[in-house]
């Protein structure tokens, strides 16, 4: 059980290479955040920011990195005095905090997903659109999943 089966790759092997790539995504994530400066948790922040559908709240943010209050709030400070996000507060309700990205941000993010994009171009190459929709539909169920595991009461 610990490489491929006849029928397919087998569970166990399967997960380690998930947790390789992850641990690879991380290592890389927490060199940039070095790099310039940063704490890893910022960068999980401006991406959490970046990725939002709609302006992410303090809170929000908060829940989703499994941060105290207190710690989101240092990190927005951090991120803020960097030049990477903004507070914007609600014109309907102005105890509602928003944050957004800055034009700084962008650039800062490319450097960081730049070689990540090519390395994934190339990958992507190797497979057929058919491959490619299933491994994003693996990809989906396995975040619906680590949601649903998260939310789960002592989870966290």
């Amino acid at each position: 059980m610990n490489g491929d089966s006849g029928e397919g790759i087998d569970r166990l092997a399967f997960a380690m290479r998930l947790r390789r790539m992850t641990a690879e995504f991380n290592r890389i994530a927490h060199e940039f955040a070095h790099q310039h400066g940063l704490h890893p948790t910022d960068v999980q922040a401006l991406m959490k920011i970046f990725d939002a559908t709609s302006p992410i709240t303090p809170s929000r943010l908060a829940e989703q990195l499994n941060l105290t209050s207190g710690a989101v709030t240092a990190c927005l400070d951090r991120l803020e005095r960097a030049g990477h996000i903004r507070r914007v507060r609600d014109v309907h309700d102005r105890r509602v905090v928003h944050l957004h990205y800055l034009d700084a941000a962008q650039e800062f993010a490319a450097v960081f997903f730049r070689p990540l994009g090519h390395s994934t171009d190339k990958v992507l190459r190797r497979f057929s659109p058919e491959e490619l929709r299933t491994v994003a539909t693996f990809l989906d169920a396995m975040n619906e999943e680590l949601d649903v595991l998260r939310a789960a009461p002592g989870s966290h």
